[in-house]
């Protein structure tokens, strides 16, 4: 996924697009098809008409590109993502990050589903992400570096952007819900986690764990652009509460949480 590739689809997408490019955007996770569909005056981007444009196969997530307005906002989102256990590479993970820098977005809003290891943090909360761990052994930014994206070595010591962080618990106020704070692990999946994996992550620190979101991260923050992230809790990890983990209630929970994330993300636009 070359450089040459990125702003042949930026320059696709441009060209289908009356007016300016939002400089907002959202990659939405599992269970977020509602917000997608309620963008007003969209045009609409299937995944597989992109040129060079990764395709997700994951069920949940529609493979769409929606450049519209919500609650009166201009956005770009991102209806569904590709993941490492699909067999993707790094690169191709950020493709979709680096397209939308290539089409001049400035601040990203990231959005998953996670399954908790706070058990304050129940199936159907949200978690406003503050700080990462990468243990899936995938990093976008691997390989010759193209300085025209960004520098060989890019600092992440704020990586999720505190002042817009600040800014989504302050949207978050007067909303009939907690929104917790926390840092998200990220494994490669696409198994659950072990019981004893878990308890590991719990001890260096992790409030969250899920398979994607970070390279996203880091291809973002690579390019200059401003990162905000939060996760849909639709589980407890495996050995907090006794029972198996399924995909099924991924997407139960994940259609609960969503209901509230709704709500945040439509006020959280209006303040950015």
């Amino acid at each position: 996924m070359s450089y040459e590739n990125i702003q042949a689809c930026a320059e696709f997408v441009r060209g289908k697009v009356n007016g300016d490019i939002p400089k907002t955007a959202m990659i939405l996770g599992s269970g977020l098809n509602s917000l997608a569909d309620s963008i007003e005056d969209a045009v609409v981007f299937p995944f597989n008409e992109l040129p060079h444009f990764p395709v997700t196969t994951v069920q949940g997530h529609a493979g769409r590109m929606l450049i519209g307005k919500l609650e009166g906002v201009p956005v770009i989102c991102m209806q569904g993502r590709v993941h490492g256990y699909e067999g993707h590479s790094g690169e191709k993970l950020a493709f979709a990050t680096r397209v939308l820098w290539a089409l001049g977005v400035e601040t990203l809003v990231v959005t998953n589903a996670a399954g908790s290891l706070d058990t304050e943090a129940a199936p159907g909360s949200l978690m406003a992400i503050t700080d990462h761990i990468n243990l899936s052994g995938i990093n976008p930014l691997t390989g010759i570096n193209d300085d025209r994206i960004g520098v060989r070595f890019p600092d992440m010591g704020n990586a999720w952007d505190a002042e817009l962080t600040q800014k989504l618990h302050k949207a978050a106020d007067g909303l009939d819900f907690p929104l917790f704070s926390g840092v998200y692990i990220m494994v490669k999946g696409p198994n659950f986690e072990t019981p004893a994996e878990i308890r590991a992550f719990r001890t260096m620190g992790a409030n969250a764990v899920g398979m994607s979101t970070v390279p996203e991260c880091l291809a973002a923050r690579h390019c200059g652009m401003k990162v905000v992230g939060i996760s849909s809790i639709t589980n407890y990890a495996a050995g907090m509460v006794e029972g198996e983990l399924t995909h099924d209630e991924t997407m139960e929970y994940g259609a609960k949480a969503a209901v509230n994330l709704e709500k945040l993300l439509r006020k959280f636009v209006q303040d950015i």
